[in-house]
């Protein structure tokens, strides 16, 4: 599919199972004059293709398909839009939002000078990865922009792109952090929403992809190249890179959107439509219209994308409303024709898969049903945190649950805790430190009237909204945010952090900040809190040297592997084991980890003042030690308010002769 060369020329083939004919539109050198419109030749079943003799590599093309305009039939087809094909894998200019974009055929407007040219490029030997990835340690979610271009260490030409992310501060800072994996945030190029020009805004997070092999310009001025350096430079240094990728929905958007793509070349193929009316589009994603991903031709384009990024070196993949991906017109299953071709692939099924197992369509919240070995965002750990250290009531049973790993979420499939990924702030929502210092959302910046973004956010401002110089405000976030972090390092599951989250970044209570692509909304590197990085390192480094903390079986509160004491023991401030009726209103806790030769203790308190904490006692020549405290503790066993305290059993020191 797509544009590939040959030893004659290069050949086209395009999917348009309803168009009449497809016509290949040439452009000159620099791309702004189309010199030529040749209509594809060949026709077998649904494929248009050709061969343009003596073609060679920097070719720059366009489609444009003839048909019946039938928006009653779900029929689009308009000869005026000029079309980038969906297998394009370099384009020559970013896409921009313009209303002819979207102006019915009788306007007669010819859209060629706003839309990118396709540019046709020779295959490149696929950075193999061989065997089945390693399961992530610590990721790391990032946007390429919003991370690099205030970023003072890297060279201004370079902020804002792939590149920047090579450069030898940004290497260092994940490397202290222990990161395993980045998450990037799509790549893919894309374009505004529509309503974000007139506002003066434009897309900062970039979840409204065009086609889905060719790198946003803005991103890698030097397309697909830039990505294989990335990957490369990263998998030296031991870090893999873990694309975010949107296949649910395209810029395109509703019946009102653009014509651009997939519309063009067949919109009723490519889109899903209500069964009792052709006509409508099935809005599953929020975006206007959803992915028709059960669909052999929508799910051959979705599967050989994959492939392309494995070739250029990722890991693996992050799949935006992931729910999408087992829809068909009955509903989600964990059995859809995606999840079955992606499982059988011998390249893909070896790929990290990660799922945002929900969508807002009917039946959407899927968390815990996906197939393995995917593993899945798990909103219920983000949320279950939250409200416990917000101070909800009863709220201690849950978050046990998600320091455990999340067996009820994830057992029932036999997977283990690596199927969660557990998070307590991304990109989407407020960030860690608003999360402490905002009880409501304050979007209004986005120009919708605070009407956008989640309305329960399970958030606390401390006794004051926003920004404050309060000493004991600040003190009292601090502290917050510091047992937060703790929670997430201290929990079984794999740990995900949203970039800036470990020096305090703020998005100045925008839950979000889709929109916000400026300086303000960038992380400011000026400003990051040393310390606070500190604190996530040490606690990534205990991590890893603890293998108990990230243990990736489920606890059975019985003992294993020849351990006389059981693998979890869940306990009362005065050291003894919690009873059933102990977890309502409970507020100080600990959980013994302990197998043969090893034990650790995870010990929390929410309350606003310090609390005793009995330990219970350590095995034969061995004591307990407090080897991490979120805050200040004055005595070894007092737990501090809002803190989260880790002990290891070490051996007794041998008495003199």
């Amino acid at each position: 599919m797509g544009a590939n060369i040959t030893p004659d020329g290069v050949a086209f083939a395009v999917f348009s199972r309803n168009g009449d004919s497809v016509q290949l539109c040439l452009f000159d050198d620099d791309g702004e004059h189309e010199i030529a419109r040749l209509p594809l030749p060949c026709r077998s079943g649904d494929i248009h293709h050709g061969l343009l003799p003596g073609a060679k590599p920097g070719l720059r093309y366009g489609l444009r398909v003839e048909g019946p305009w039938q928006p009653e039939r779900g029929y689009r087809f308009d000869a005026t839009k000029l079309l980038v094909d969906p297998y394009a894998t370099l384009i020559d200019r970013p896409f921009r939002w313009d209303p002819a974009l979207a102006a019915p055929p009788s306007t007669g407007i010819d859209t060629a000078a706003l839309v990118p040219r396709c540019v046709v490029v020779g295959t490149e030997p696929a950075q193999v990865r061989p065997g089945r990835e390693q399961a992530p340690a610590f990721i790391y979610e990032l946007g390429v922009k919003s991370f690099t271009m205030r970023q003072p260490a890297i060279p201004r030409p370079l902020r804002g792109t792939l590149a920047a992310l090579t450069a030898e501060p940004v290497l260092a800072h994940l490397q202290r952090l222990g990161v395993s994996h980045v998450e990037l945030m799509p790549v893919a190029a894309w374009m505004d929403e529509r309503h974000l020009p007139p506002l003066g805004l434009s897309n900062a997070w970039g979840y409204n992809p065009v086609n889905f092999f060719a790198l946003d310009p803005r991103l890698a001025p030097g397309g697909e190249a830039d990505l294989r350096k990335l990957c490369a430079a990263y998998a030296q240094a031991g870090i893999g890179i873990i694309l975010d990728i949107v296949l649910n929905h395209t810029a395109e958007s509703d019946e009102h959107g653009a014509t651009i793509c997939l519309r063009g070349l067949d919109n009723a193929v490519y889109y899903r439509h209500a069964t009792d009316d052709p006509g409508r589009l099935i809005n599953d994603t929020g975006c206007g219209h959803t992915l028709a991903l059960d669909r052999a031709p929508v799910l051959r384009m979705a599967t050989d994308a994959l492939r392309h990024w494995r070739a250029c070196g990722v890991a693996g993949f992050r799949f935006d409303l992931g729910t999408v991906m087992g829809r068909s017109d009955t509903g989600f299953s964990a059995e859809a024709p995606l999840f079955a071709a992606l499982l059988q692939d011998p390249d893909l099924a070896n790929a990290l898969l990660i799922a945002e197992p929900w969508d807002i369509g009917p039946g959407g919240y899927r968390l815990g049903e996906f197939p393995a070995p995917f593993a899945e965002w798990n909103g219920r750990y983000r949320d279950d945190v939250r409200r416990f250290w917000r101070g909800d009531a009863g709220a201690a049973g849950a978050l046990a649950t998600r320091l455990s790993g999340s067996a009820d979420l994830f057992a029932s499939r036999h997977r283990g805790p690596n199927a969660g990924i557990n998070f307590i702030a991304a990109h989407d929502g407020f960030t860690l430190a608003d999360l402490v210092a905002y009880a409501g959302k304050h979007n209004e910046a986005n120009g919708e009237g605070n009407r956008d973004g989640d309305n329960d956010s399970h958030s606390w401002n401390n006794g004051i909204e926003g920004a404050s110089d309060d000493v004991a405000v600040k003190a009292a976030r601090d502290s917050d945010i510091r047992a937060l972090l703790a929670t997430l390092f201290l929990s079984r599951g794999i740990p995900m952090l949203a970039a800036g989250d470990e020096f305090g970044r703020t998005q100045f209570g925008n839950n979000n900040a889709y929109a916000q692509d400026n300086d303000r909304f960038w992380l400011d590197w000026a400003e990051a809190d040393q310390e606070l990085i500190a604190l996530a390192a040490q606690l990534s480094a205990l991590r890893r040297d603890h293998p108990l903390i990230r243990g990736e079986h489920f606890l059975t509160g019985q003992p294993s592997n020849g351990s006389k004491r059981p693998d979890a023991t869940w306990l009362r401030a005065d050291g003894t084991p919690l009873a059933d009726a102990d977890w309502r209103g409970l507020d100080v806790f600990g959980l013994r980890l302990a197998r043969t030769g090893e034990a650790v203790l995870i010990a929390i308190n929410r309350r606003h003042e310090a609390a005793a904490f009995t330990l219970p006692g350590a095995s034969a020549s061995q004591a307990w030690r407090r080897i991490f405290c979120s805050s200040p503790a004055q005595a070894e066993t007092e737990l501090p308010s809002r803190s989260v305290s880790l002990f290891a059993e070490a051996a007794l020191p041998t008495p003199p002769p």
